[in-house]
């Protein structure tokens, strides 16, 4: 502590840990916040750069509007003006080669509306013959955590699950319904799974109880997700240093000391509060020595890889214009792309940028497909181009490529992860001026990333006041 001035520093530089030093910042009093983060540049996962001379993510392209984080974040750190919705085009799913629309009504991929499941065509004849015998079956009684697919499976059959569920929760997790947790995954099914008999009667429940009129569901930026980081930074006031690897964290008095840099040349930093903004292996490390029990559990949450390959294409390229937003892809399909969005389609202000441009954005790899992403560049690329021309009949070569990789970077929500994360946050909350946030423990979208670090920053504020408020009283 610089006189009455309080050092925060925070460890990791993506969207997590920049807007936890936005919020310390924000919070009032006069703290100084250095955040340190290992890799060579900030912003983590948001990420853009130019395909054919139009700024495309090469990350998360989207946040979502019905959690206001992201957008209230945004404005104010000023790119209110850059804000863009989706354009109205609907996502579709390849099933048996073919691209089929997404069934309307669906909640993470469960169906509410029978008729709008069949006329899809998604299901085959006896997997949609399955689906209403929800509505007679006994209960399948849910008291503890399950996997998604244990309980869908049981209600609604096994084609649910690989052709609706699956595709969507890989889209999001990179992961498979067999592990992933009902309750972290799908809590508003679950909740109501506690209470309706029938899946079909609660997702309907949960659909008429949606707003009609909330707006657009998803929001980006002008120059893609990938501007908000820089911009938070810009905008917290915080000291950001990147390149530089923090590798331990232990107390020191009433503070904390963090280690940085190569073992040769080790750099120390003394902090009076520490918010931990790392994956979480890394964060399990550096939590070893102080919190052996959150650092344990932390090591337990396991992440997936995947890689993005982004094609640029003349329009007439296309023997016709590209139809809906996108697809997933069903991992029964056997394919390696598991979906595909057409950027330029469900952004109008990429097709703006350059008309005669379509923007194709490939999805590659899912949790166990580690030899898949062991590719070369040149290879996945190939594979994009051959989805491409398969099932939408692209003719020729794009007039540029990006292949961008995220080697671990997708937590894994699995069964028991809401009382993983309860445990961590336990042991943690017994170390005074030590948080943690990020996507590791309440959701991987980028609203609750933001969530996680205002929460996280509020309790390094109320630590930073209680020692204020001890040191005057003393």
């Amino acid at each position: 502590m610089e006189g009455n001035r309080s050092h925060v520093v925070v460890v990791g530089g993506g969207i997590a840990g920049l807007a936890a030093a936005w919020h310390l910042r924000q919070g009032g009093g006069d703290v100084r916040v250095t955040v340190l983060d290992g890799a060579g540049r900030i912003g983590g996962k948001l990420h853009a750069s130019e395909v054919a001379g139009v700024a495309v993510d090469a990350g998360a392209e989207a946040m979502l509007l019905r959690r206001p984080e992201g957008r209230d974040l945004a404005r104010s750190v000023g790119l209110g003006e850059e804000l863009r919705h989706p354009g109205d085009a609907q996502a579709a799913l390849l099933v048996g080669g073919a691209l089929r629309p997404m069934p309307r009504g669906q909640v993470m991929g469960v169906p509410s509306d029978l008729l709008a499941l069949a006329r899809s065509g998604v299901l085959s004849p006896a997997g949609l013959a399955r689906v209403p015998l929800d509505q007679v079956m006994p209960a399948t009684l849910v008291t503890t955590d399950v996997s998604v697919a244990a309980y869908v499976r049981a209600r609604m059959g096994g084609e649910v699950v690989d052709r609706l569920i699956e595709p969507i929760l890989g889209g999001v997790y990179a992961g498979r319904a067999e592990a992933l947790s009902l309750d972290a995954t799908m809590p508003r099914i679950a909740a109501v799974a506690r209470s309706e008999r029938s899946l079909l009667a609660a997702a309907r429940k949960i659909t008429a109880e949606a707003p009609k009129d909330a707006g657009p569901v998803f929001a980006t930026l002008r120059r893609g997700m990938g501007s908000l980081p820089e911009a938070v930074a810009a905008a917290s006031g915080a000291e950001i240093r990147t390149g530089v690897m923090v590798r331990e964290l232990r107390r020191a008095g009433s503070g904390w000391r963090l280690v940085a840099g190569p073992v040769p040349d080790p750099e120390v930093v003394e902090a009076d509060a520490v918010v931990v903004a790392a994956p979480a292996p890394a964060a399990g490390r550096l939590l070893a020595a102080e919190v052996p029990k959150a650092a344990a559990e932390l090591a337990r949450i396991e992440y997936a890889s995947m890689a993005i390959v982004t094609l640029a294409y003349p329009r007439v390229a296309f023997p016709q214009a590209p139809a809906g937003s996108g697809y997933l892809v069903p991992p029964v399909e056997g394919r390696p792309v598991k979906a595909a969005t057409f950027s330029s389609v469900k952004w109008p202000h990429l097709a703006e940028a350059d008309p005669n441009l379509v923007v194709l954005r490939c999805s590659i790899g899912r949790l166990g497909e580690e030899a898949l992403l062991q590719r070369d560049d040149a290879e996945l690329v190939a594979l994009a181009m051959a989805e491409a021309a398969e099932i939408l009949g692209v003719r020729g070569l794009p007039l540029d490529s990006r292949v961008t990789r995220w080697g671990g970077s997708l937590p894994q929500y699995n069964v028991g992860h809401l009382d993983r994360v309860a445990r961590i946050r336990a042991a943690v909350a017994a170390q005074p001026g030590l948080a943690l946030c990020g996507a590791a423990y309440d959701g991987v979208g980028i609203p609750a990333c933001i969530a996680t670090a205002r929460t996280a920053a509020a309790r390094i504020l109320d630590h930073l006041a209680s020692r204020q408020s001890g040191s005057s009283v003393a």
